[in-house]
């Protein structure tokens, strides 16, 4: 029998583009899984790595920059912190711009937490020629300090070492807490004294930090000790201190406290920090120039998302044909395994043709999580939204509401969840409204499938492009008439950090990618795969026995036909068979439900079976195309994406106008499910829900029946 290692439990704390995740990436190579955090959307990340007779279970904490617990990332890495339910904590720490990441770095220093602090980015702090004098830093901080680069690899063994030895408790902690001034340090001495006389209290949580963060006036701090015997006399002396220093003429005690901690971070910098005196433009600088120029910020940024799309387009077309062949293959092998019969269509029509469809276009998904992913690790997405905020304020918005926008190009429920950060409830409530419009990787199939059939392979990324810009503008509209009307109102101030450029490490691009490729295949094989099954079933059944009686009689006639040759008996055979499925499928429960939608969408040029692709596609964007691959497949024995787009051009419903007006109104109508899902979790209000539905609905059966009617006009 194996024995088991002992376990060390590790978290990861630091500020947004410290490099936290990338130096996840590294510590727990591909040992790592992702999920929710109890109750809530935001995204957790965990993982492990064997090292030194230990196994070390990695958790990588909400980027934040204070413990203030204003926003939901806040709250959850406060809470885990607080509650001491991990052994170590690792700090990670910007070493190019530690004033910035030491303010949580004090935070950490209240809980007294088993903390070593990962000195991150130290290729570059060498690189600048700043120097810092580790040693010194690390008696300022009571704790050790590792030099480390996630992206070149390197201080990670040491890293391990060190977690090692502080979980073992080999590594002298000198002074692990903040000073503030003499005022707040009288208040927390009296307090903390009166919190650890409750020896089970201060056991579980640290009373140095309950007493800051009842002196800021915290609800959770009041909640957990109002209750407890103590309070009586930690009320009063909370009261007395607060009045105190209030009455000093130095602002609230809050104010104090934040005042106090950037003084620490920024005496702990002007003590160990030595920068280059000379002041030379870096390359970030250089690049700036020309990246958030006004005049350029804006082209420059539509030309970037056009050569995106332009790859996703060119470079996934041959992987796109190696999985469409693996899927011909076993479609052929499983006609000639399987009987002719129920089980056969099942599995070659339903399940093949569905899940087939969808999973051809994982190449293109890859590539584009690979660019989004690409320029947020280089700091570009920062300089977007920060060029957009000008041309976000004109239509009522700023550059903080772009961030979720841009984010809804990748999926719905992350840009719907990063609205969040929108502090203003109008401004909030209009990017959420318009989130849909941004076109989602979900949308990405329809579009290409539509494209790949119908238009010339030179200018299929530049369609590409064009329909996500299309998506853009309307989301543009809506958003100021939202701000005109109902959601009207000043918007927040947007200050936001622009982090230096750096080149992101090939783990961490390629680890964000295969997240969202590996969610996406399993979709794949979830939602879509019973989809297609339903689909499936309402397409055969209920089976209509008069169509089968005739066509039948029409291919025994032409089967006893002694004039025709047998090439042509075979050919007309063929066509009869096709027949017969395309009248069975009218007179299905999947053409009764087309039919009825019929008149409602036959103004944008649809016809039932295009009904149903659309009604199904509201389970997920992707069934679609499976949808259409099993309606349109029927009677073919080549289940690959070549031949439904080959059916797809045979079919007179399929007119230029008509693809235009789907694309659109796929660009458009309501999300997912699980986007709809969240929209009403995180709105909160079941009327705001259902107007986010019919307006989304109502906008793309306006705008697709305007392209459909002019696309008429144009093509003749």
């Amino acid at each position: 029998m194996v024995k088991k290692k002992p376990q060390i439990t590790v978290a990861l704390a630091g500020n947004p583009n410290s490099g936290k995740t990338s130096l996840f990436n590294v510590l727990s190579g591909a040992h790592m899984k992702v999920g929710n955090w109890s109750g809530v959307t935001v995204e957790k990340f965990e993982g492990y790595a064997d090292y030194g007779g230990y196994t070390l279970n990695i958790t990588d904490l909400p980027g934040i920059y204070s413990l203030a617990a204003y926003t939901p990332e806040e709250i959850i890495t406060r809470d885990f912190l607080m509650e001491r339910k991990c052994d170590v904590v690792v700090n990670v720490a910007d070493g190019t711009s530690l004033e910035r990441s030491l303010y949580l770095t004090s935070q950490l220093m209240d809980m007294e937490a088993p903390l070593v602090v990962a000195l991150n980015m130290y290729d570059e702090v060498i690189q600048e020629g700043i120097k810092i004098d580790v040693k010194q830093l690390q008696k300022l901080l009571g704790c050790h300090v590792v030099p480390v680069s996630a992206v070149k690899n390197t201080g990670i063994t040491a890293l391990f070492d060190h977690i090692i030895r502080v979980y073992e408790k080999k590594i002298e902690v000198l002074r692990n807490k903040t000073e503030y001034s003499k005022p707040i340090e009288d208040a927390l001495d009296e307090m903390t004294d009166i919190i650890s006389s409750d020896m089970e209290l201060s056991e579980k949580y640290s009373a140095r930090w309950l007493a800051i963060r009842l002196l800021e006036s915290d609800q959770t701090a009041y909640t957990l000790l109002k209750e407890r015997a103590i309070w009586i006399k930690l009320g009063s002396s909370a009261e007395k201190n607060i009045r105190l220093l209030e009455n000093g003429g130095k602002g609230t005690v809050p104010g104090i406290i934040t005042q106090d901690r950037h003084a620490f971070a920024r005496g702990a910098v002007k003590e160990t920090v030595q920068i280059p005196g000379e002041e030379k433009a870096t390359v970030t600088d250089i690049i700036d120039s020309f990246v958030i120029n006004r005049f350029i910020g804006i082209p420059f940024f539509l030309f970037v998302m056009w050569l995106l799309f332009q790859m996703t387009f060119t470079l996934g077309e041959e992987p796109m044909k190696w999985i469409a062949a693996l899927f011909a293959f076993l479609s052929a092998s499983a006609i000639k395994i399987i009987p002719a019969g129920l089980a056969r269509s099942v599995i070659v029509d339903g399940m093949l043709a569905g899940v087939g469809g969808v999973i051809v276009f994982v190449p293109n998904i890859l590539l584009l999580f690979l660019g989004l992913s690409f320029l947020e690790g280089t700091g570009y997405m920062a300089r977007a939204a920060f060029v957009a905020d000008k041309f976000f304020h004109k239509i009522g918005l700023h550059g903080k509401s772009f961030i979720p926008m841009v984010t809804g190009f990748g999926c719905s429920v992350p840009a719907l969840m990063a609205c969040r950060t929108l502090k203003n409830r109008g401004d909030r409530l209009a990017t959420m409204m318009v989130i849909p419009f941004m076109s989602c990787g979900a949308k990405l199939p329809v579009y290409i499938l539509l494209i790949g059939a119908f238009l010339p392979q030179k200018s299929a990324g530049t369609m590409l492009f064009a329909i996500y810009l299309f998506g853009v503008l309307v989301a543009v509209g809506a958003a100021k008439l939202f701000k005109s009307t109902i959601f009207r109102g000043e918007s927040e101030p947007f200050v936001m950090e622009l982090p230096v450029y750096r080149m992101p490490g090939l783990q961490y691009i390629l680890v964000q990618m295969w997240i969202k490729a590996w969610m996406y295949m399993k979709k794949a094989g979830t939602t879509i795969l019973a989809a297609s099954l339903i689909i499936w079933v309402l397409s055969n059944f209920p089976v209509s026995r008069a169509v089968n009686s005739d066509y039948e009689i029409k291919e025994k006639a032409v089967a006893s036909d002694i004039s025709m040759k047998p090439e042509a008996k075979t050919a007309s055979i063929g066509v009869l068979e096709n027949e017969r499925l395309s009248e069975q499928l009218k007179n299905s429960y999947a053409g009764m439900i087309g039919k009825g939608i019929e008149p409602v969408i036959s103004p944008l040029g649809f016809d039932w079976r295009i009904g149903v692709s659309l009604v199904a596609g509201i389970a997920a964007k992707e069934v679609v195309v499976s949808t259409m691959s099993t309606i349109f497949s029927l009677g073919s024995g080549d289940k690959n994406n070549e031949a439904l787009k080959e059916r797809l051009r045979q079919d007179s419903a399929f007119t230029i106008p008509t693809v235009l007006s789907m694309i659109v109104f796929v660009l458009l109508y309501v999300p997912c499910i699980a986007a709809t899902t969240v929209f009403h979790k995180e709105a909160g209000e079941l009327k705001i829900t259902l107007f986010y539905i019919g307006f989304s609905m109502a906008t793309a059966w306006l705008m697709a029946f305007m392209v459909y009617r002019a696309a008429l006009l144009l093509i003749r």
